[in-house]
C-alpha cells in the first residue's frame, strides 16, 4: 500500500501547523468580516501552493499534480482571458506589448533612468492566466549552450547544455524545419511553430543584406545549437499549428488539465484561484508554511504541506521582501520583521536594451506572406557583439525585423549588458507599486556596445540592403548621426525602447556570490520557500526570456518531484 499512498493523507508535522494557523485565521476574518470563513480545512490545505501561472508557475502546477494524489492551490492575480480575441489572435500579439491595457497588465512605472536622459518606462508583466506568455510577442528563444555552461559551472549538472536540452525536447511540440532533428522534441505540450512556411521577398532581402554585411551565413534553425549565430528567415514562435497563441495557461492548464473557472479535472487535485493577489509568506520557525493573498478583495490564509513556490516573476521580490526576507535595514525602515537578512534580495536585476533602425520598403514587397499574417516578423539575425575582442562565437546582438505603417523597423537587442538594476519595496504596503530601477545604461560600456552596432552592423545592412533594391533606405538613424558619435549616443538615449526582459533580481548561486537562491531554487536562510522564474536566471541569457522560464520551472519542478520520490520511499521504510 505504501507506495500507493497520497502525501496528503499522511499526519506529519505540518498538518498540526495548518490546524493552528487555520484556527487563528478564522478568528481574524470572524473578527474584521473581511475575509471567507473558512467552512472545511481541507479547502485551505495543499501540498504545494504555487503564486503565478506564467510559464514556470505552469508548468509545475501540471506536472505536480499529475500523479493525482498531490494538491496545489495556484493563485492568478489576474483572469481568465484565454478566449478574448486579443489574447488568442497572435496578428494583436505586438499591439498588445506596446498599449498595456489595464484588462491584462500589471499597471505600474519604473523610477527615471539617468543613463537614458531621465526617461521611464512602463514596469508592467501579464496579469491573467499564463501570465507574460498571454501577452508576449511569442518568440522562442533558447539560451544558447555557452550560457548553460556558464550555469553549469556555477550551480552544478541540473543545469548543463546537454540537461536543457533534453528538458526542452520534453517541453517542447516542434513544427518547423531543422538540419538538426534530434535536437527538437515533437511530443510535448508547447506547441512551437516555425514561421513562415515560404519567406517573403522582403524577408529573403534582409538576410541578403545582413549575410553580406557581416559575414554571417543564413540559418534555418537558431535554436540548433550547432547555428547559434547568422540571419534567418523564419521565427520559432509559441503558436499552434493554426497560428494561435500557445502560452503556458493553453499548454499546461488546458481544458484537459483544468476547468476554465480553475478546478483539476479526471481527479487532479489542482485549484487555480483567479482575481487573487500574493501579500505575504507565512512562517513558523523560518519554514514557509502558508500564505496570505486577497481573493476578490477578501483576506484568505492558506496552507502549504510542502512547499511554498513563487513563480510571480517581476513580482517574486516584493512577496520576498513583504515576508521578511532581504535587506535588513530596508525591511526595518519599512517596519517588516526580518525573517532572514540577505542584501542580494532585488539586486542584479538585468535587462536587454532595445533600439531601433527604421528604413523605407519597396512597396511591391509583402513584409508577411497574405495568407499568414501570424508570422508577425519579417526576418531577424543573431550576432556577436560588435565590440572589439568579444567573443565571435557568443549572441551578443538580436535583430528583428518588424513592419508598421509601410516602413520595416529592425528591433536592436543589445543581449549583453553590463548594467544592472535593483527592485525594492517603498513601504510595507503590500499593495504599493515597488521602487524599479533598472540601471539602463549605467555602465559606459553598454552606450558604447550600442553605438557599435549602429555603426558596424546597421550602417553596413543599409548599404548592402540598399544595394540589393534601391527602395530600401535608412531613416532613422541617418548616416550622419551614425557618423557623428555625439549625436548618434543623444539618439540612443532619446529613442531607447523597453524590454520585458527582466532576470536575475533573485540569482541562483552561492550565496556569497550574490545568490538569494541555490541551484534547487530553494531560497536561503529558510525551509520549504522555492522561487522558480525568470528572477532566479545566474546569467543573462541570449535572447527572449520566456523559454527559460518554462525551463526553469520544468526543471526545478522534476527536483521536486525526485525529493518527493525520496521521501515516500523513507515512509515506507519507516514502516
Amino acid at each position: 500500500m505504501c507506495p500507493h499512498q497520497s502525501d496528503s493523507s499522511r499526519p506529519w508535522r505540518t498538518k498540526s501547523i495548518a490546524k493552528q494557523i487555520i484556527t487563528n485565521d478564522q478568528k481574524k476574518i470572524t473578527k474584521k468580516k473581511t475575509g471567507d470563513r473558512v467552512r472545511n480545512k481541507g479547502e485551505l490545505v495543499y501540498d504545494y501552493i504555487i503564486v503565478g501561472t506564467g510559464p514556470a508557475g505552469a508548468v509545475m502546477a501540471k506536472i505536480l499534480t499529475d500523479d493525482k494524489k498531490t494538491s496545489a492551490l495556484v493563485l492568478e492575480a489576474g483572469e481568465n482571458n484565454d478566449k478574448d480575441k486579443p489574447i488568442r489572435d497572435s496578428t494583436l500579439a505586438l499591439e498588445l506589448e506596446e498599449k498595456f491595457f489595464p484588462q491584462y497588465f500589471w499597471q505600474g512605472e519604473g523610477i527615471p533612468q539617468k543613463g537614458v536622459d531621465g526617461r521611464s518606462f512602463e514596469w508592467t508583466t501579464g496579469r491573467l492566466l499564463g501570465g507574460g506568455s498571454s501577452i508576449n510577442g511569442q518568440q522562442y528563444v533558447r539560451p544558447t549552450s555557452i550560457v548553460f555552461r556558464e550555469w553549469e559551472n556555477l550551480l552544478g549538472s541540473h543545469w548543463s547544455p546537454q540537461k536543457a536540452l533534453i528538458n526542452f525536447k520534453k517541453l517542447e511540440k516542434y513544427n518547423g524545419k531543422t538540419n538538426n532533428p534530434h535536437i527538437h522534441g515533437y511530443h510535448g505540450r508547447i506547441d512551437i511553430r516555425q514561421a513562415p512556411v515560404n519567406p517573403t521577398s522582403m524577408a529573403k532581402k534582409l538576410v541578403s543584406a545582413i549575410e553580406r554585411a557581416t559575414g554571417f551565413k543564413e540559418i534555418l534553425d537558431y535554436n540548433d545549437p550547432n547555428t547559434p549565430l547568422g540571419p534567418f528567415t523564419r521565427w520559432q514562435l509559441f503558436q499552434n499549428p493554426n497560428g494561435q497563441r500557445e502560452s503556458s495557461s493553453t499548454a499546461f492548464l488546458s481544458p484537459d488539465i483544468m476547468t476554465s473557472d480553475g478546478r483539476g479535472v479526471n481527479g487532479r487535485k489542482l485549484t487555480v484561484f483567479f482575481k487573487s493577489t500574493a501579500l505575504r509568506i507565512l512562517f513558523r520557525n523560518k519554514q514557509a508554511v502558508g500564505i496570505e493573498f486577497l481573493k476578490e478583495g477578501k483576506y484568505i490564509r492558506s496552507i502549504a504541506r510542502k512547499k511554498v513556490i513563487l513563480a510571480a516573476g517581476i513580482n517574486s521580490v516584493p512577496i520576498l521582501m513583504l515576508s521578511g526576507i532581504g535587506p535588513a535595514k530596508l525591511l526595518k525602515q519599512a517596519g517588516i520583521p526580518v525573517v532572514f537578512n540577505n542584501s542580494n534580495v532585488g539586486k542584479n536585476l538585468r535587462n536587454h536594451t532595445l533600439n531601433f533602425a527604421v528604413f523605407t520598403t519597396n512597396p511591391n514587397d509583402n513584409p508577411l506572406p497574405s495568407n499568414d499574417p501570424n508570422a508577425l516578423y519579417t526576418a531577424g539575425a543573431f550576432l556577436p557583439s560588435p565590440m572589439i575582442g568579444a567573443d565571435q562565437n557568443r549572441r551578443g546582438v538580436q535583430l528583428a525585423g518588424i513592419v508598421s505603417g509601410g516602413l520595416l523597423r529592425i528591433a536592436i537587442i543589445y543581449l549583453q549588458p553590463r548594467s544592472r538594476g535593483s527592485i525594492q519595496i517603498q513601504n510595507n504596503d503590500p499593495l504599493k507599486i515597488v521602487s524599479a530601477d533598472e540601471g539602463f545604461l549605467k555602465d559606459p560600456a553598454d552606450l558604447e556596445a550600442i553605438k557599435r552596432i549602429y555603426q558596424v552592423y546597421i550602417k553596413n545592412i543599409a548599404a548592402e540592403l540598399a544595394a540589393i533594391d534601391p527602395a530600401y533606405q535608412l531613416v532613422s538613424p541617418t548616416l550622419d548621426i551614425i557618423n557623428h558619435d555625439a549625436k548618434l549616443e543623444e539618439f540612443i538615449k532619446q529613442n531607447f525602447g523597453h524590454n520585458h526582459h527582466q532576470q536575475g533580481a533573485l540569482r541562483m548561486a552561492p550565496l556569497k556570490k550574490g545568490g538569494v537562491v541555490d541551484q534547487q531554487g530553494q531560497v536561503y536562510g529558510v525551509k520549504n520557500l522555492i522561487v522558480a522564474d525568470d528572477s532566479i536566471i545566474p546569467f543573462t541569457t541570449d535572447g527572449n526570456t520566456s523559454a527559460p522560464a518554462y525551463l526553469i520551472g520544468f526543471t526545478i519542478a522534476q527536483q521536486l518531484l525526485k525529493e518527493q520520490n525520496r521521501n515516500r520511499s523513507h515512509w515506507c521504510l519507516e514502516e
